[in-house]
């Protein structure tokens, strides 16, 4: 509580020239919030309405009707209140007060730090914590993340079977203790049934298909029906993926209990259940909700973070998360990479070509996904369908279930079908894909190009995988939104793999039989593989994920770290450069952009440009069709009246100004503390009533013996409200709005204030500039 003395003190805040030539955001809040004291100032007086000099006393009543001749007013509201300067329910925080706060805290700290023993204890304390809150979170980060791999694995080859031997385990594992397995058949082994085996005793025919038909489909509605009804009834937030809510909370909006406990549990369990059922979405966005829900719970039980709204969004616990990782070992690879791939062959500058094309592939695929899945979302929203998410949820699962049981490349897991697509054809490989037709001795061809033939399973498989593309593309845009954790970058992935292995299996039967035409000839050596179809499924994501997310560099940097490549950084850049253009072509906003957009949360986004010539007072409330300005006079008002200004709006805060003739500006008082401060007066404080006066000064004038108490509410006054005059560009506004973290800011004319400019106010403008709907922004 020691940092609330700050609202007892102004901080003034440089001209916006100043500002501007900061070099970093860092410098633009030293620039923001310099303190200063605003006790003794001429300038304080004559705001106080005071004539009197610095030496004079000031007398009032004590509120018992005696007259305190000689001494100082010592209001109760001197002392910090109880909740002031904390926020409500989905509203925007204030970075630079924030900001100082925590200075405020940090300077006590080193002052008293060399008092004592103990107060030089405290200090160390504090600089550590940043570090212990950065290890718990990478440890529980670390730790949730393998055991949600290990418990996905298990669960979603419990659809088709069970091992007898240890029932913990997984197909794969289940198989890797049996000793009667071989390399070719690995998947095959005594301990491992099918659910036909164990009931019907039977494991080929038409009875056991159809019984694995009915378990598989049995098994994914109840994963699916579990994972939507706990979200339903214990953490209605642990639903979607959590990356717009997340980028939203990191912008300075507040949503109470979404990185909660209950949240984190909920989450936990039903993203299990989610991936399980097959239903056509990813683990990895979720698992970013995750580890934000771990930051915040280990952050508030340091002081530090748990009285400031800001630091802890900062922390980064990659290394921890990553050993944790390591030591679970949850893909069985001793890799921390999921898809870790191991090219032979080295990648032709005339392949660039292929990948460019994937890439225009991703970037129509991604804005084709973002408005059709937007388009159902928002239907979802409006009508009465949205009203049962447990209907809706049965629903996809059993199509998707019924669907996709058929196709092996969409039984399997989807995580699976990705690395089955990465992995390159080695002379063991058993999988469809790698079925070429070889000579019938086995030799490499003579002469003519790389003895790469597709036979019947490549041709086989090539049919699968078509129908299994476009399958995934239907249902990836009804599945992502539904009420259970979903995340996009698995089924973008697959979406992508799919078709560059497509691509891929092309070009490469091509360069077989054309090996004559000048590209293959003069790349591609005689009897040589030249053509990794395995590298153009790898592209193909990336350019598919780079469309729906529109991300460049740090998503070429996630499918090295998901597959290792560092020698593709090339094609991959290439295809996601492509695929960002393509969809930029049809719209800028990636998917979480266009899901903050539709859920009308107040994200400002930094990558956005405004190049429109509007002014502040274009923009500014109120308008000449708005009611006038709500505003508050510094010692003019009775508690009654204040409360009558608050009951009869719904503003988030009030400017407060010298007189409403002057319109000189004071300082800016938000709705919260005010409302804050009235009760814990009336509570605390005797002879606070409807009729007492309310001031906003420094200091109160004299008062007849018969007054009743008055209510100072200067130590919830913002001394320094920041202030644009009305012929600033709009251009700079939004500048200062994005690089402070403003939620508000007051416009004036000759320093007379004219209205104010709230973040929802210029996020309207900028939609109603770019023709979209401004009411959609539903929160400030």
């Amino acid at each position: 509580m020691e940092s609330e003395q700050l609202y007892h003190r102004g901080y003034c805040r440089n001209s916006y020239n100043s500002i501007a030539s900061a070099s970093s955001d860092e410098e633009l809040l030293d620039g923001a919030g310099v303190i200063m004291d605003f006790h003794t100032t001429e300038d304080d007086n004559l705001l106080d309405g005071d004539a009197a000099s610095p030496g004079s006393n000031y007398a009032m009543s004590n509120g018992g009707g005696a007259a305190s001749s000689t001494t100082h007013l010592l209001d109760f509201l001197e002392e910090p209140i109880p909740g002031v300067g904390t926020y409500d329910d989905f509203h925007t925080i204030d970075w630079v007060r924030e900001k100082c706060k925590d200075r405020e805290r940090h300077r006590k700290i080193n002052s008293k730090k060399k008092e004592s023993a103990w107060e030089f204890t405290k200090s160390l304390y504090d600089a550590w914590s940043g570090w212990l809150v950065v290890t718990l979170t990478g440890l529980a980060s670390g730790a949730l993340a393998g055991l949600i791999d290990i418990a996905a694995d298990w669960m979603n080859d419990l659809k088709e079977g069970v091992c007898l031997s240890a029932m913990w385990f997984n197909h794969e594992q289940c198989c890797w203790t049996s000793n009667e397995t071989t390399f070719a058949e690995r998947d095959k082994c005594p301990q491992w049934k099918s659910w036909a085996e164990l009931i019907l005793g039977q494991a080929e025919g038409p009875g056991s298909y159809i019984m694995n038909y009915f378990m598989y489909i049995y098994w994914a509605l109840s994963f699916a029906f579990l994972a939507v009804c706990l979200v339903k009834v214990f953490a209605p937030y642990a639903c979607g993926s959590g990356i717009p809510e997340i980028k939203t909370i990191l912008s300075g909006f507040i949503i109470r209990g979404y990185l909660g406990k209950w949240t984190l549990m909920i989450k936990t369990i039903t993203l299990v259940l989610a991936v399980a059922s097959g239903l056509s979405l990813g683990k990895e966005g979720p698992l970013v909700h995750v580890a934000c829900c771990c930051g915040n719970i280990f952050s508030y039980l340091f002081p530090k973070y748990s009285k400031n709204e800001t630091l802890w969004r900062s922390f980064f616990a990659a290394l921890v998360a990553a050993f944790v990782l390591r030591s679970i070992n949850p893909f069985g690879n001793s890799r921390l990479v999921l898809f870790y791939v191991e090219y032979h062959t080295p990648w032709y500058l005339f392949e660039l070509i292929p990948f460019i094309l994937l890439g225009v592939f991703g970037g129509l695929w991604g804005a084709f996904f973002i408005r059709a899945n937007i388009a159902w979302c928002r239907r979802r929203k409006s009508t009465r369908f949205g009203k049962f998410p447990v209907l809706e949820v049965i629903l996809v699962a059993a199509i998707t279930a019924v669907v996709a049981f058929p196709n092996p490349y969409t039984r399997q897991n989807t995580s699976e079908l990705i690395k089955e697509l990465f992995t390159d054809c080695g002379p063991l490989e058993s999988s469809q894909l790698c079925q070429y037709r070889l000579q019938m001795n086995g030799s490499k061809a003579s002469e003519g190009g790389p003895n790469r033939p597709a036979g019947p399973g490549v041709y086989s498989a090539m049919w699968q995988l078509c129908l299994a593309l476009i399958f995934k593309i239907i249902m990836t845009i009804f599945t992502f939104g539904l009420k259970v954790p979903s995340g996009l970058f698995i089924p973008s992935m697959a979406i992508g793999a799919i078709a560059g292995r497509i691509v891929g299996i092309a070009v490469e039967q091509l360069a077989y039989y054309h090996h004559d035409w000048f590209l293959f000839k003069e790349w591609c050596e005689v009897g040589a593989d030249c053509i990794t179809p395995g590298l153009y499924a790898m592209v193909g994501a990336a350019a598919c994920l780079g469309g729906v997310t529109r991300m460049t560099v740090s998503l070429v940097v996630i499918v090295f770290e998901l597959t290792g490549g560092l020698e593709y950084i090339v094609p991959l850049m290439a295809a996601v450069m492509t695929s960002k253009w393509v969809g930029d072509a049809f719209g800028r906003e990636g998917i979480y952009e266009a899901h903050i957009r539709l859920n009308g949360y107040p994200f400002l986004d930094a990558k956005e440009e405004f190049t429109h010539t509007t002014l502040a007072r274009e923009v500014m409330r109120p308008r000449r069709s708005d009611p006038p300005l709500a505003v508050l006079t510094q010692d003019d008002l009775t508690v009654e009246e204040l409360q009558s200004v608050i009951n009869e709006t719904s503003y988030n805060g009030f400017p407060v100004i010298v007189s409403k003739e002057s319109q000189r500006l004071v300082g800016f008082a938000l709705r919260r503390d005010i409302t804050i401060a009235i009760e814990n007066a009336r509570r605390k404080q005797e002879g606070i009533v409807l009729s007492s006066r309310v001031y906003f000064t420094q200091h109160a004038p004299t008062l007849p013996a018969d007054s009743p108490r008055p209510l100072k509410l200067r130590s919830i006054l913002d001394m320094s409200p920041f202030t644009v005059t009305d012929h600033t560009p709009m251009e700079i506004v939004v500048d200062i709005f994005r690089k402070l973290g403003l939620r508000q800011c007051l416009v004036t004319h000759n320093g007379r204030l004219l209205g104010i400019i709230t973040k929802k106010d210029i996020l309207r403008h900028m939609a109603q500039m770019a023709n979209q709907d401004p009411e959609s922004i539903m929160f400030n």
